[in-house]
């Protein structure tokens, strides 16, 4: 980010700030249009949420001044923007059609409205920010495929966690460490069982301001493994086991705690990612390790210790107050601070919270039905385990003893674009599918 607020500078000195669109007006979205209101050479022009209110409070809790203009289509919404007005709305499609959105802003955390969103986005030339970290766990490769086909940028979205532990990721490894382990801190007390109806969510909810389900998805441990899950699919490092091991530590003591059980840690491995639960929230971290004796001599005059273990840690993530310099980058620099590879490295997939039985439906991630678990992508495709990214809908054809995984055998999936993308993605994998024809199929998809 060194020398973008120059940049940024520059683009409002022009009379040319970045243009985003954002798609979801939550307590995150909403964030965002406040910190735009406070940046230069940036603006959300556009706010998208299926209630429309919502999306206009977006610019009045934001202190954003002018007039918020209510459109029906993307015609009436680009006239607007360029009459310098506000512009709320309740369909995605119409930020997505714009033409005056550079970069369209995925908040809504729900994968079958990001996995549409981003392809209508794409197909129409605007590059990608996603906030939705659910979506890009699920088909995150193919998204990206599809947008630099369609000549534009894919990036997840500084300011989570993800994002903070591949800014560690790529420092550590630039400079030639070893990676150990890439981990954050959990900040609220795991209980895989937590439900929205539990009067201790309900009540920590209303005091922070969060929906009940968006609590519980932190609670139950399912944004753990999705946030972990991201960086595992971007960086190739892997879970240890499944789940992760997730110590109670701190954060003096992250160093001796994620190391190889040879040496006195937990690992089996290096090249991990993981999680610590105590005082380590809310920051991010990175294990690294060299043995190279000069190296190891300026470290402990830098005060990192003896070694050979060594911990980079990162205090905070702003979450949604850092996401608009995502989309800066992608507008103004033309780069992406975080991709995922070509195929996944890691799945996050479905567990029985409660005994389910034939008949019972799914609901969403933070609900009542599931909680998540983390394992590599090739042992999760072995056993034929559920994403959490598909579950949404899924009816239940044979009973789940509670905490056993979930399979595909266990239920009927809802037929939607995120599955469809997502059956697609697996044969491009495999290797299945040529280009040409893939580029055809998803297409396809982007226009309904």
């Amino acid at each position: 980010m060194i020398g973008l607020n120059a940049e940024l500078q520059q683009r409002e000195t022009a009379g040319k700030p970045v243009r985003v669109g954002l798609v979801g007006a939550g307590q995150m979205g909403t964030d965002v249009v406040a910190t735009a209101h406070e940046m230069v050479g940036l603006r959300v022009v556009v706010t998208a949420d299926l209630d429309l209110e919502r999306a206009r409070d977006a610019y009045r809790i934001g202190l954003v001044e002018g007039q918020v203009v209510v459109a029906e289509t993307a015609a009436e919404a680009d006239a607007a923007v360029e009459a310098g007005h506000n512009v709320a709305v309740a369909d995605y499609r119409i930020v997505t059609d714009m033409r005056s959105v550079d970069v369209m802003l995925e908040s809504t955390g729900v994968p079958e409205v990001g996995t549409r969103a981003a392809l209508r986005a794409a197909r129409n030339g605007q590059d990608l920010a996603m906030m939705n970290v659910e979506t890009d766990i699920t088909v995150g490769p193919l998204l990206h495929w599809y947008a630099r086909q369609k000549g534009v940028l894919y990036a997840l979205a500084a300011g989570d966690e993800p994002a903070a532990c591949k800014e560690l990721y790529d420092l550590a490894q630039s400079m030639g460490f070893t990676i150990v382990a890439a981990g954050k801190g959990k900040n609220n007390p795991l209980d895989r069982h937590s439900t929205p109806a539990d009067p201790a969510v309900q009540a920590e909810a209303a005091r922070r301001g969060l929906s009940p389900n968006m609590l519980v998805e932190f609670v139950d441990g399912s944004k753990t493994m999705i946030e972990m899950a991201a960086v595992s699919n971007a960086t190739g490092l892997v879970p240890d086991i499944r789940g992760m091991h997730g110590p109670r530590t701190d954060r003096d003591h992250l160093h001796e705690v994620f190391r190889l059980e040879a040496d006195g840690g937990l690992l089996g491995r290096m090249g991990v990612v993981d999680y610590g639960i105590g005082a380590v929230a809310p920051g991010v971290f990175l294990i690294v390790h060299t043995d190279h004796p000069r190296l190891r001599e300026a470290m402990v005059l830098r005060d990192m210790g003896d070694g050979p273990y060594y911990t980079l840690f990162r205090p905070f993530h702003l979450c949604s107050i850092e996401v608009p310099l995502t989309c800066a980058m992608l507008a103004i620099r033309r780069q992406s601070n975080m991709v995922p590879l070509d195929r996944l490295t890691s799945e996050v997939f479905a567990v029985a919270k409660r005994d389910l039985v034939a008949g019972d439906t799914l609901d969403a991630i933070g609900g009542t039905a599931y909680y998540s678990l983390i394992d590599t992508y090739e042992t999760a495709a072995a056993e034929g385990l559920l994403p959490i990214g598909l579950a949404n809908g899924a009816k239940v054809v044979r009973s789940v003893a509670m905490d056993s995984p979930i399979t595909f055998a266990d239920v009927e999936v809802e037929p939607s674009t995120v599955y469809n993308l997502r059956q697609l993605q697996d044969r491009w994998s495999q290797g299945a599918m040529a280009d040409p024809e893939l580029l055809a199929a998803i297409d396809r998809l982007a226009s309904d």
